[in-house]
């Protein structure tokens, strides 16, 4: 069995005699057996691996998986390189680690291959509070993106690995797990982990919402609430094909014109009015002239409506024309 990393509370102590062990492989350099410098070295990468897992103490417990989320609790909202994590963990199975905190513990870990994926799908993927090129995010790079754990992600990722093992396409996968969680955050991460690593998860993702119809929203779509690489699917029920084919940008700017309220006189309903019991759950847009009366997708004859007064407003035109 490898041996574990020790972390020690005396940084320089541990400096010390990584530097004496060092010196002392130096002696065998001239050395022509490789394996008398191979042993001479042992000892010397050990220390190392104790130096690196003290550098970063965890007030959580004594094991690496602590040190890991210890140290990316410092640095919230900022990109991690991997080198890093396998520094302070001080083990070489680091990542598998990284993939316990996100899968077991529920903690909101995106790898930069996730960024990538949504990147290349949505053009405009941005961290604006740290100021992050996010494009320039390399795969073995890592960002937490909040500081408080999923309390459902484990239950959740039981439902992924289910899915994930099913027959049929990478969109038919991904509308199967965003309806067991209607309503609910997902991230990219299992998004992706659902799709087998393919990359075309997150255009399959926006697919669902421009092409199919389903109320997938995300922060680019309009959903300022939500973080960066989280999905909600907010009604497990498709769009009238009409509907269907507003561009993402059309959505964000009348959501943003209408101060992402509903218009209807005497409503004024946005999300942080959320209330138990209130039927009012989401806000769409609403064609002013109807499509089939030659409507066009456009923000000139789009507004915004609660899901309520959306319903009542096509009930009611439903009932004119009969």
């Amino acid at each position: 069995m490898a041996r574990r990393s020790r972390p020690s509370d005396d940084l320089k102590q541990l400096a010390e005699e990584l530097s004496g062990l060092l010196e002392g492989f130096n002696e065998k350099i001239d050395e022509e057996d490789v394996r008398e410098k191979v042993l001479a070295l042992v000892p010397a990468f050990h220390k190392l691996r104790d130096l690196g897992s003290s550098i970063a103490p965890s007030d959580k417990g004594e094991a690496a998986i602590d040190r890991l989320i210890s140290y990316l609790l410092k640095y919230p909202l900022t990109v991690i390189d991997g080198d890093e994590l396998m520094v302070v963990s001080g083990i070489g199975e680091w990542a598998r680690r990284v993939r316990e905190l996100r899968v077991q513990q529920g903690w909101w870990i995106f790898s930069g291959v996730t960024f990538r994926d949504m990147k290349e799908d949505d053009g405009q993927i941005s961290l604006e509070s740290n100021e992050i090129d996010v494009s320039a995010i390399r795969p073995d790079q890592y960002v937490l993106m909040r500081t408080e754990p999923d309390a459902d992600a484990a239950e959740r990722w039981e439902t992924l690995n289910e899915i994930r093992k099913q027959p049929g396409g990478v969109k038919g996968k991904l509308l199967a797990y965003l309806r067991k969680n209607v309503g609910k955050p997902v991230t990219g991460e299992e998004l992706r982990y659902l799709a087998n690593d393919k990359k075309e998860w997150a255009r399959r993702s926006r697919e669902l919402r421009t092409e199919d119809g389903w109320p997938v929203a995300t922060r680019m779509s309009g959903r300022e609430d939500l973080p960066v690489g989280v999905y909600v699917l907010e009604e497990d029920k498709q769009a009238e094909p009409h509907d269907r084919h507003i561009p993402d940008p059309v959505r964000v700017e009348v959501l943003t014109r209408d101060g992402f309220k509903c218009t209807y006189p005497g409503c004024n309903w946005s999300r942080d009015k959320l209330a138990k019991g209130d039927p009012r759950k989401f806000l769409e847009l609403h064609h002013t002239t109807f499509h089939v009366e030659g409507g066009e997708n456009t923000a000139e004859n789009l507004v915004t409506l609660c899901n309520v007064h959306h319903d009542q407003i096509h009930a009611e035109h439903g009932k004119k024309k009969k």
